[in-house]
Formats: C-alpha cells, structure tokens, sequence
C-alpha cells in the first residue's frame, strides 16, 4: 500500500519548520524585495530565487507557498548538493520496485510528496543533466515515471527553485539546461545581501539576541553596546542573516552581563597563535613581501598600485574585523577617505564579477 500525502510529507519534511519571524527587515531594499515576492506569489508559475548563502533562500521560498493559493497543500523542500549525482533522480521521482539492487519495494519522491503543493528545490545547479530533463518534462506536461517504471505519474507541483551560482554562465556553457532555465524563470527574485540591509542588521540581532536569552532562560533581554553596535553594523557578513544569527547567539551565551561589550566575528582565531617561533614568523613574512613584490613587477604600474591598494585595504578590514572606522585608522586615513576608497573598490569588484 502506498503511502498517503500526509505520511510522505511527515518522512521528506525531516526538520524543524522555518520561522517566519527570520525574515525580518525595514530596509528599503528588503521591503522592495519583499513586495516584489508578494505579487508574485500567487500567481501559479516556477520562481527562481536568487542570493548568497545564508540570506534565507529557503525562508522565501517558504513565504512563497504560503503567500500561495497553494498553502493548505505540502510544501517539500530538496537540497540538491546534499545528494549524490546518481541519487537525486530517484529521491525527486521515486523508483519501482526492483528498479535497482537494494529497491525492494516501489517508493515514492518528491514530486509526489509535493502533489497540490509546492516543490522547493534548492542548489538547483547541482542536478545532472539528464536528471533536468526529466524535470523539463514535469514543467511541461506534469508527468513523469518512476526510476525503472514506465507508468505515466500525473503530479499538481508548483515549483521554486534557488541557487548561489550564476545559472547563465552554466547554461551558456552546456552545463544546464537553457530550456528548462527559461521555463523556471518566469520571474526571478534577487535576495539581497546582509552588507546591503545595515538598517536592519540592529534589528536582526537585538531579535536573534532576544531568542537566544530565551533559550538560556534569561529573564531579561541582552543589549548590545556602542561599540558593539558599530563592529556589527561595519562587519561585511559574507555568511550573511545566516552568520549574523550565529554571531549574536555566541556573543549572548559567552555574555556575563546584559550589555554586550565585544563581539567574536572568527571563532577559528587560535589563542595559541602568537606562541610561534617568531623567528619563523619573521621569515615567513620576508618570503611573501618578495612573491608580492615580483608579482607586482610584473604588472603595470596602474594595474600594481591598484592590486597594492586592494591588498592593504583587504589586509587592514582582516584585522579590524571588518570595523571600517578602525580599518580607516590602520591605514592613517579619514573615515571618508577610507570609504571613498572602499566604495570604489566595491565598483571595480561587481564589474569583474559582471564580466
């Protein structure tokens, strides 16, 4: 007997539910981007959801199915890196019974678990190509068959899927299907960054702050100082909403008092790395002085002082820990002159990523 709906989404959901509360923001940016999710929810088309890891992918595609006229059905989510090439077709489409060694009984997929609802895939890049054809198929006519069966399969799936790689260089060089591309992108949704919200970086960690003193059975809610304010609200966060909440959570648990003075940006930071030889440390700077030095005799002289500038730029926000203000000293400039430099090496940055 195959099992009902009800059962296969309780065996494919296999984790906490996400918070809606996550997906907080007042920043002009976020609540654009939050408009532009809410027209297109309800219309019943693939979306293609965009953005950097930890920005909550999974959390607006969520938002998504429930905005939906799909959100008293199951939404199934499927992280496409998590699984081996060889795997995914099966745990997307089921098998038959002894469709393989070891497939014993027939066992339904994803889409299935997903039938009237919506089917989140994400890393979608991740997926073999012959795996996306059969997901073309599904977006086109809403059949498929099982690995080793030859049964028409008849689902109802809307589907959302997201990826942090740039899906057209894949496409342009046969790495992902242009057909099925063009049919999962009726409308696309750029996520936007951590470093492009500060006005809600405060307001995501005084809430982040506020559940973990829950959790460690506080009675009042931490605060953060000044001081910590500003290394919060200077920090790039490449690890996004993602390493915000986890930097929070530590800097909360590790706490005394219910101002939060200092924050940990790098846990990784060794307390045992100044116990080197420093000997060895000397030598090992003068060989890395010298590689730079050639490298940058070999380059024109514009191109060289500009790789010296983004060098000592990159070098002094390591060691402020991303404090714009004490990388600004570092350096012995101004704090204005520091951000004119930072904004343009910021400009020189997406153009090169945009080549």
């Amino acid at each position: 007997m195959e099992p009902s709906n009800a059962r296969m989404q309780k065996r494919f959901s296999g984790k906490t539910p996400i918070s809606s509360s996550d997906a907080l923001g007042q920043s002009e940016i976020f609540l654009d981007f939050q408009e532009r999710l809410s027209r297109v929810a309800p219309i019943n088309r693939p979306v293609l959801i965009l953005g950097e890891r930890g920005t909550g992918k999974e959390l607006a595609a969520s938002r998504l199915h429930y905005l939906s006229g799909r959100w008293q059905g199951p939404f199934i989510a499927l992280n496409c890196s998590a699984l081996a090439s060889s795997l995914i077709e099966s745990e997307l489409f089921g098998y038959e019974k002894g469709a393989f060694t070891g497939a014993e009984q027939r066992r339904l997929g994803r889409f299935e678990a997903a039938d009237s609802g919506t089917l989140f895939l994400d890393e979608i890049g991740n997926i073999p190509m012959e795996v996306q054809e059969k997901i073309l198929r599904v977006v086109e006519y809403n059949t498929f068959e099982r690995v080793g069966g030859s049964q028409s399969v008849e689902v109802d799936v809307r589907i959302i899927a997201a990826t942090n790689v740039n899906l057209k260089a894949l496409a342009a060089n046969n790495l992902f299907k242009q057909d099925l591309l063009d049919r999962l992108s009726f409308e696309v949704l750029f996520l936007p960054p951590l470093r492009e919200r500060r006005e809600d970086i405060l307001l995501l960690a005084n809430h982040f702050a506020g559940r973990m003193a829950v959790e460690l059975g506080w009675e009042e809610i931490p605060q953060f100082s000044p001081e910590a304010v500003e290394a919060l609200e200077s920090y790039h966060w490449p690890g996004n909403v993602r390493e915000l909440k986890n930097v929070v959570e530590r800097a909360v648990y590790r706490s005394d008092a219910l101002v939060i003075a200092s924050i940990d940006f790098d846990p990784f930071h060794s307390p045992f790395e100044d116990s080197i030889d420093p000997s060895n440390k000397q030598v090992v700077k003068s060989e890395q002085k010298s590689e730079d030095l050639n490298h940058l005799m070999h380059q024109p002289l514009n191109e060289a002082v500009w790789d010296l500038k983004v060098r000592l730029l990159e070098n002094a926000l390591r060691e402020a820990m991303y404090n714009q203000r004490k990388a600004a000293k570092l350096l012995g400039l101004t704090y204005h002159q520091f951000r004119g430099l930072y904004r343009h090496y910021q400009q020189v940055s997406s153009a090169s990523e945009a080549e």
